[in-house]
């Protein structure tokens, strides 16, 4: 019995969609795509509840006929190529001929469209991939594809789309791909009928100003860069713009965008050593090939593409950033500008010598004695008080009443130790609060430190480690994790019981947020409020800082809401209950003490007391080791 079969139109149609269409992002991308093949100059894009209620793409590219628009939605029909050789010389975006159709197999589309020769258009609705209707329509020249409750006869792929807000999110983020890499034409986005973006026709650098805020403009260092193999321009950061959250990086070929680890790892190497740990430029770069020397057609969503010369092109855009730092960026340069600059002679072999220059200067002059003289003159005298001169005479001349020395009556103590600055509030013994916090042990150890009616003396370890003795053996505990755990704790009742204090900050500062961070950023701005930021929205994306949370007032208040923001849109915090957690554990780490820091044994103990007062002392909250006790045993193994 034979048990291979055909599959059905509508059975392929939803296979090939699985592939194309993965979201309501998936679906603009695909219809900006083809309008920007027909030649559009203006292109609208309608979304409803993000895309699943609705999409709409309007444009006014040149129109397809009656019999265009029907074949327009079968399988494999593609007005981009005719044969296989076609492949390797693609000057447009779409050619599979996949995406109309895997978008009428999964949604319900409405197409109007005419020609500038044709004096009426014609109206299309497919549901599923069956033509409902089919007929001829009064409407501008162009195109308008309207989709309606994608996913509707899948319910269990419909079931699997984000929230709203993660949606959008995934839509902003590709109508940026699109409109970076065509800045000639004009675009305009709205959802559920308001305007998000208003983009017109500019400039590429504008065009990046235009949608990532007037600041990046003056990070922005030109590439611009001619060769046999391939053709490159664009911009990338300067190194003082580096962060570790929120920065922007695109590739493009011949018009398209792309995702290349390979050549991502050259822009890097171009910037070693002159960017710190962890962090990352933004950089926007345009590549332009030979299309013979390109393979898109590797995935349907045509985002990996294949280098014939990838070595090659690696070199060549290495050394185009490296010229751009080299040529551009604001590195100090020797001063040659000799007003009032001894004169330094030159050597010549048939010249009279040249006496060398001669400096006078005092070699008796000493600044801790005081005789009413110049000291470009001494006296005999003064000579003779110099080469006798010692630190006690030098006391003597008034030196404590200049500096003060350290008192060592009870009072002078107490007033010092009052004024002594503090990195946490509590002077309590760690002893005190390891009985208050009960049972003396802790993860199996004894942690009652040893000692009677006086604080445990503690050490600090290159600045990173705070070493103390108990019962059990030694404890080990990281400082700035110990920070991190303390600081956490404290974030969070913050948010909780809101009695945040907010610390004015002296010039309010704007802050740029890309538009994929729209549809979440009320969201997280309010909980940064929250925790004492004050931050007023100025639209277009722009946020005024005028004040942080108090004793964040040396930080880099730009740097510090651009990096929370980041990481709550990055873990889809806004759309969670985890986002109380992912900004109070951001805002910990950023306040935490660094290592390097010196500690007082009575900050250490402050501090250990306060780890010790947390609901949880050996992890912070991103799952990080605070603390370890070697026991007794352990050490006599090592030594035995």
């Amino acid at each position: 019995m034979d048990i291979i079969q055909l599959l059905p139109d509508s059975v392929a149609n939803q296979i090939a969609a699985g592939e194309v269409i993965q979201r309501p992002a998936s679906v603009i991308k695909e219809l900006v795509e083809n309008a920007i093949d027909a030649g559009a100059t203006d292109i609208r894009i309608l979304v409803c509840d993000a895309g699943k209620a609705s999409i709409q793409v309007i444009d006014n590219g040149k129109g397809m006929s009656d019999t265009d628009a029907r074949l327009s939605f079968e399988r494999h029909a593609t007005s981009k190529i005719r044969q296989a050789q076609d492949l390797f010389s693609l000057h447009t975006m779409g050619f599979r001929g996949e995406a109309l159709a895997s978008i009428a197999a999964v949604a319900q589309v409405t197409l109007q469209t005419r020609t500038t020769d044709d004096e009426v258009g014609t109206r299309i609705v497919i549901s599923g991939s069956r033509m409902v209707e089919q007929e001829a329509v009064s409407c501008p020249v162009g195109s308008n594809f309207l989709v309606e409750n994608l996913f509707f006869n899948i319910p269990a792929r419909r079931k699997f789309l984000k929230t709203n807000a993660t949606e959008m999110n995934n839509i902003m983020q590709a109508f940026e791909r699109i409109v970076l890499i065509y800045p000639e034409v004009n675009f305009s986005l709205y959802s559920n009928g308001v305007e998000m973006k208003q983009l017109r026709s500019t400039s590429f650098r504008q065009r990046i100003v235009d949608i990532f805020g007037k600041r990046i403009n003056q990070e922005l260092l030109p590439l611009d860069i001619e060769t046999s193999i391939c053709n490159i321009n664009g911009f990338v950061g300067k190194p003082e713009s580096a962060k570790k959250k929120g920065f922007q990086q695109y590739f493009f070929v011949n018009g398209r965008y792309m995702k290349h680890p390979y050549f991502h790892k050259a822009v890097l190497t171009a910037f070693d050593r002159l960017l710190p740990n962890g962090e990352q430029v933004s950089y926007f770069i345009r590549l332009t090939v030979d299309p013979q020397d390109i393979d898109v057609n590797i995935h349907p969503v045509k985002t990996e593409i294949k280098f014939d010369n990838e070595r090659d092109i690696w070199q060549i855009l290495m050394a185009a950033v490296r010229d751009a730092i080299g040529k551009f960026s604001d590195i100090t340069t020797l001063d040659f500008d000799t007003a009032g600059k001894p004169d330094i002679p030159v050597f010549s072999p048939t010249g009279t010598p040249v006496e060398a220059p001669h400096v006078d200067y005092n070699p008796h002059y000493n600044p801790f004695i005081d005789d009413g003289e110049s000291p470009s003159a001494p006296s005999k005298d003064n000579r003779k008080h110099v080469d006798s001169y010692s630190p006690r005479q030098a006391s003597a001349k008034g030196w404590e009443e200049l500096f003060g020395t350290p008192r060592t009556d009870g009072a002078a103590t107490a007033r010092q130790a009052a004024s002594a600055p503090t990195l946490f509030p509590s002077q309590l013994s760690w002893q005190d609060d390891v009985e208050t916090v009960g049972g003396g042990t802790y993860d199996g150890h004894e942690t009652e430190p040893i000692g009677e009616g006086r604080a445990t003396e503690h050490y600090q370890l290159r600045g990173s480690y705070i070493v103390t003795q108990v019962p059990s053996g030694l404890m080990l505990v990281d400082q700035n994790r110990a920070s991190q755990r303390v600081l956490f704790e404290q974030y969070m009742k913050i948010l909780e019981t809101r009695t945040a204090h907010t610390q004015k900050v002296l010039f309010p500062e704007v802050v740029q947020f890309p538009p994929s961070y729209v549809s979440s950023i009320d969201t997280i701005i309010d909980e940064l409020c929250t925790l004492g930021f004050e931050i007023t929205d100025l639209g277009g994306g722009s946020y005024s800082v005028s004040g942080v949370p108090a004793g964040l007032g040396g930080l880099d208040t730009v740097s510090l809401v651009n990096d929370l923001v980041a990481e709550a849109v990055e873990a889809d915090a806004a759309a969670s209950d985890n986002l109380r957690r992912i900004l109070a554990d951001g805002l910990a780490r950023k306040a935490a003490t660094p290592y390097g820091e010196y500690l007082s044994n009575d900050d250490m103990e402050a501090m250990l007391k306060q780890l010790f007062a947390c609901q949880t002392q050996k992890y912070t909250a991103s799952g990080k080791l605070v603390l370890s006790v070697i026991s007794y045993d352990e050490l006599a193994k090592r030594f035995g």
